[in-house]
Formats: C-alpha cells, sequence, structure tokens
C-alpha cells in the first residue's frame, strides 16, 4: 500500500516538473514569435485621400447614394445650389456617378481654398479657442458651413459661432479634420468638375 502511495506522489511530482517546464516554454516562444496584426483595419496615412475619406466618413458613412433628411446629397452631402454652381442640374444621375462625386468635392475644395487664401495665410498656425488652426480644418469646415462662415470664425478670433442643423459646429471640424495634408488642392477661383 506505501509502494502504491509512493508511486503515485512520484508521478504527481514528474508531472507537475513536465507541465511547469511546458508553461515556461510556451512563455518563452510567447515572447520570441512574431505578433500577427490585422491588416483588414483601414489605416490611412493623414493626406488628402485619407481629408476626403474622413470628410465622407463623417458626412454620410462613405456612401455615395445617400439623401439626409435636409435633402443634402451623396458621400459628401451636397447641396443643390452647390451643384449648380458646378453645372450639376440632374441630382439623381449625380448620386448614381461616384466619380462625378469625387471629382465636385476636388473643384469645392480648390473653390474654398480660393475664397479663403488669405485667410488660411493669416490663420494656419494659430490656436483658437484651444484648437489649432490647420489649413485642412479650415477646408472641412468650408463644407460644413461655408467658405463665408468660416471667414467670420477666422475674422472675430472664434468669437462668431456657426451651427448646422445637426448641431456640428466650425470648431468640432476645425479639430476633427486638424492636421491633413491638403496640398494636393490648388486654390482655384473657376474649378469644374
Amino acid at each position: 500500500m506505501i509502494e502504491k502511495f509512493l508511486f503515485l506522489i512520484s508521478i504527481t511530482l514528474i508531472l507537475s516538473v513536465i507541465t511547469e517546464e511546458t508553461e515556461k516554454k510556451n512563455i518563452i516562444e510567447a515572447d520570441t514569435n512574431p505578433i500577427y496584426v490585422d491588416y483588414n483595419i483601414l489605416y490611412l496615412q493623414k493626406n488628402f485621400v485619407a481629408f476626403k475619406e474622413a470628410v465622407a466618413f463623417k458626412e454620410s458613412q462613405g456612401k455615395y447614394k445617400v439623401i439626409n433628411t435636409l435633402g443634402y446629397l451623396g458621400k459628401y452631402q451636397f447641396g443643390t445650389t452647390t451643384l449648380e454652381r458646378f453645372r450639376i442640374y440632374n441630382t439623381k444621375a449625380f448620386l448614381n456617378n461616384p466619380e462625378q462625386q469625387e471629382k465636385a468635392f476636388i473643384a469645392l475644395c480648390s473653390v474654398n481654398k480660393w475664397i479663403l487664401r488669405k485667410d488660411i495665410k493669416r490663420s494656419v498656425g494659430k490656436t483658437i479657442n484651444g484648437i489649432k488652426i490647420t489649413e485642412s480644418g479650415i477646408l472641412a469646415s468650408a463644407h460644413l458651413s461655408g467658405a463665408g462662415n468660416v471667414k467670420k470664425f477666422l475674422r472675430s478670433n472664434g468669437t462668431v459661432h456657426f451651427k448646422d442643423a445637426f448641431g456640428a459646429t466650425i470648431q468640432m471640424y476645425m479639430k476633427k479634420f486638424s492636421g491633413y495634408d491638403v496640398s494636393f488642392i490648388k486654390a482655384n477661383r473657376k474649378a469644374k468638375v
């Protein structure tokens, strides 16, 4: 009986030593094995493509065929008067044409950059209401509220406010879209789609 007991104790000790060694080996392997990253997560640099996709996601979750409750259209939520500026009159065709929507966004950014060129020069790098002013923040805010409202905001040092029907403000857009490289966009008063 004592022999069986000793035998069981020795087996238990051997198993515990083997288990301990296996755990140590697993820890060492975990430290030396490469970490696998899920590359299905979208990562964009802070360039113009990332800027326009970020604006699109904020406006429509990046969906081309969206019309909001106020009648704004497409991926970038254009108003009909803005589209008419670029000689786009058929809103149904516009919603079904992603290429035209992308070109319209670039054209609007070019026009806004031209309208705001002096304010961009004066304001970039300053801090207004705790927000560092960047060119991309200015262009995104102009997309939200129009270039004229952005001028008022910048020239008043942030005392003139704007809020859209959904509660988005120029300050929110200045902060959210800060720091993107939008040098791709050239200021052009007569930009076309």
